[in-house]
């Protein structure tokens, strides 16, 4: 089965060897999204901030990639606190409210690229009514 790059310049780019996601088959597989947005490079300075900046990131990863939060399947979200947990469930559920909802893993970690707050990956189906995503 072959293996298709995604790339998207309205999410940050690659900050090593990787994509952003990859299509295999009917799947999504996106790489770590941080909160920088993606053309001045800026970190917001708060949590929520940085929650919504992630997950729009991670939107525009999976439209690039012709999916969306509706088809998501699981995500892997990484915390630098997990007394920002509550507050990241309120925001999330505003993405992922759809039934069935993602499977999701959720855990602290000690340190994050560039410092941020977060970061969130996620496996998805490719939309069959998509509309081809821009660049």
């Amino acid at each position: 089965m072959e293996k298709k790059e995604v790339s998207t310049i309205k999410a940050p780019q690659a900050i090593g060897p990787y994509s952003q996601a990859v299509v295999v088959g009917d799947f999504v597989y996106t790489s770590g999204v941080i909160p920088v947005e993606a053309k001045s490079g800026i970190i917001p300075a708060s949590v929520d901030e940085q929650i919504m900046r992630c997950l729009h990131n991670l939107r525009e990863v999976l439209v690039a990639a012709g999916s969306d939060q509706d088809h998501v399947i699981k995500t892997t979200c990484f915390l630098k606190d997990l007394k920002n947990f509550e507050r990241f469930n309120e925001l999330y559920g505003k993405m992922f409210h759809t039934a069935p909802l993602p499977a999701r893993s959720c855990v602290q970690v000690s340190e994050l690229p560039k410092n941020v707050e977060l970061e969130v990956e996620a496996i998805a189906l490719v939309n069959p009514e998509a509309p081809a995503a821009e660049a």
